[in-house]
């Protein structure tokens, strides 16, 4: 937690990679029963954000909560909200669950409740550039955690990069944003905007210190970067193109190319970092038969092997559930 004015907040969502939600703290109190989160939520002065024109989400989470009900708990804090309005005004806001104007959440311990006020509005994991029609198939990594991965792995801009699988490109995209200094928040709306007190004309200056920031930089930083991308699919390269353009990145930022994990070749003459998500069963076992394994057999040691004999010195960091993974590669994982 941290507390800051209305540009701490603006930059918070503009800037963190990491974060999924930036959520401003109005009301707390201790709690017993439902009853105590309907007086809590009505005695906020919920009008100092928005008014009964504004759609309203609630959503709740709790641990070790004394409450036999969720579902309850919400309604009772999304009743304490709008009988607050219809009390002041006569009228009550509408509930939007799909697209609201404002979020409110609260979250329940044992015996003290939180109220917020999202000023995200949509997860801050959706950067702006992907596009739907893009995301029918299967479901791509999120980009806050492709962040976090690479946050993870320490890599930094001035180091090798390289993702084998790398899908719709999220973590290669992710990397070049971040060395380039583009703003996470840069292409993409934000909750603070739909709020009484939002500062317009500071968040225009921020924004555009931040577009100023990537113009002055983003050329000569793209020239220097190494950050490689493959895939078997040629339909994912394309996706990766696509993505990286609407990303704001230029042609040269990333190097694409279509290759099998099997034929792989370390990408620059300096080793560096592989950062990859790779693919689960069917899809790698099918790659596998593709080129020369007998159908049905297990791929990953035939992957270890490439990675050692062809990716000497480069650090290996790998996100999969299977905890078998490391043996099957016949590499031991610290």
């Amino acid at each position: 937690s941290f507390t800051g004015d209305h540009a701490t907040g603006y930059l918070a969502n503009l800037h963190s990679r990491i974060a999924s939600r930036v959520l401003m703290k109005v009301a707390e109190g201790r709690y017993r029963d439902d009853d105590d989160l309907y007086r809590l939520a009505n005695r906020c002065e919920w009008e100092r954000w928005f008014d009964v024109q504004r759609t309203l989400r609630v959503d709740v989470s709790a641990t070790r909560a004394p409450l036999r009900s969720l579902n309850f708990a919400t309604l009772r804090i999304k009743d304490g909200v709008v009988d607050r309005f219809r009390t002041r005004t006569g009228v009550r806001p509408s509930i939007d669950t799909d697209h609201p104007d404002v979020r409110i959440f609260g979250f329940l311990g044992e015996r003290n409740a939180v109220l917020y006020v999202d000023l995200s509005g949509e997860s801050l994991f959706k950067r702006g550039w992907r596009s739907e029609r893009d995301d029918k198939g299967e479901a791509p990594l999120k980009e806050n955690l492709a962040a976090g991965l690479l946050a993870l792995a320490g890599w930094e801009p001035t180091q090798p990069l390289y993702d084998p699988f790398c899908g719709s490109g999220t973590i290669v995209i992710e990397a070049a944003q971040r060395a380039m200094g583009v703003a996470p928040g840069l292409s993409r709306r934000f909750g603070f905007q739909n709020l009484l007190d939002f500062d317009a004309p500071l968040w225009s200056r921020l924004h555009s210190d931040a577009i100023r920031s990537v113009q002055a930089g983003a050329d000569a930083g793209a020239r220097g970067l190494r950050i490689a991308a493959s895939d078997i699919d040629p339909r994912a390269l394309e996706q990766v193109a696509r993505n990286a353009q609407r990303a704001g990145l230029p042609a040269h930022a990333l190097r694409i190319e279509r290759c099998d994990v099997f034929d792989a070749l370390p990408p620059f003459d300096a080793p560096g970092s592989i950062v990859t998500n790779p693919p689960y069963g069917e899809r790698l076992e099918l790659r596998s038969a593709a080129y020369g394994a007998p159908a049905g057999t297990e791929a990953w040691p035939g992957v270890g092997r490439v990675l050692k004999e062809r990716f000497a010195g480069w650090r290996l960091w790998i996100l999969t559930s299977d905890l078998e993974l490391p043996r099957k590669l016949g590499i031991k994982a610290r």
